[in-house]
């Protein structure tokens, strides 16, 4: 007798910076959530598909659950809770280090919900193996997770283990989606949140928090190169400067680096033009912020 075919919707969740972004690309085996040590790096939810033999899974990155300072802070969190309504399974990402006491306020949000929550320890690389034992005693005194998993995103150690056991608590159900499928974002979201990446890997502290991207042209010539234009919102001008730089250096280097990733996303060159504009106070505009995608 063959297994059923399972399929559901898993979602991760965990504080800022914990490294759920990492995981989720580690595990589809391709980048579609961008990456930053900076916390707060996600701000709507993701979709990566993982197919096994017997299961699809379909993932649900979400931004970090934290305290809203702003419209776009509050949209954040209100996507995490609206996720939690949705799913088949959990994954919470926690990670080493002195931080149970904060995770309490997210774990204690589980407390409504009547699905199958694993917990996922990252960054193991970081503590002796001896400590690791110490942490998982910690996080299954304070919740009953169904599987407590230690993992290393970065060092890829762990990973292959864990599509095989979310998928042990998914429902038996079809193949929503087709082999091929690997993210529902579209292209040209994916070339916005490249760009964002980039901004936020070249610029200062205060850069990234008041940074958003728009596609705003999107041409397909007909020798196959794709014409993609790019606003670049700040709140300031002198945010403003620092992205454009000295010359315009560093809005060169990052249009640079975000055309050849993009390049590998869509496999054909890209012709990519970028502009920098302030809008103050855009990330408590409402309208701006529906128009850029966010609830």
């Amino acid at each position: 007798m063959t297994d059923p075919f399972r399929s559901g919707y898993v979602s991760i969740i965990g504080r800022p910076n914990v490294g759920k972004s990492t995981i989720l690309n580690a595990i589809l085996g391709q980048k579609i959530s961008i990456v930053s040590p900076r916390p707060q790096t996600t701000r709507n939810r993701i979709m990566g598909i993982k197919n096994l033999g017997n299961a699809q899974i379909i993932f649900i990155d979400t931004p970090g659950l934290h305290r809203p300072r702003t419209l776009l802070g509050e949209s954040m969190v209100t996507t995490v809770r609206e996720v939690l309504r949705e799913i088949d399974v959990v994954v919470f990402v926690a990670e080493t280090g002195p931080h149970i006491e904060q995770d309490r306020m997210i774990i204690a949000s589980l407390g409504g919900v009547d699905r199958p929550v694993i917990l996922v320890i990252n960054k193991i690389d970081q503590i002796r193996k001896a400590e690791i034992l110490q942490v998982i005693d910690s996080y299954r005194a304070i919740y009953p997770f169904r599987e407590i998993i230690p993992v290393s995103a970065l060092k890829n150690d762990g990973i292959d283990l864990l599509p095989g056991r979310i998928a042990s608590y998914l429902p038996e159900g079809p193949k929503y989606y087709p082999d091929d499928l690997l993210t529902d974002q579209y292209e040209r979201f994916m070339a916005a949140e490249i760009i964002r990446e980039k901004i936020m890997e070249r610029t200062s502290e205060e850069i990234p928090y008041s940074v958003a991207v728009e596609v705003t042209d999107w041409t397909e010539r007909e020798d196959g190169i794709v014409n993609i234009g790019a606003q670049i919102y700040v709140e300031r001008e002198g945010q403003k400067g620092i992205i454009i730089g000295g010359k315009g250096r560093m809005l060169k280097t990052v249009g640079t680096l975000a055309r050849m990733e993009i390049e590998g996303l869509l496999g054909t060159r890209v012709f990519l033009q970028l502009w920098v504009k302030v809008r103050k106070g855009w990330r408590d505009d409402k309208r701006m912020l529906h128009d850029l995608g966010y609830r």
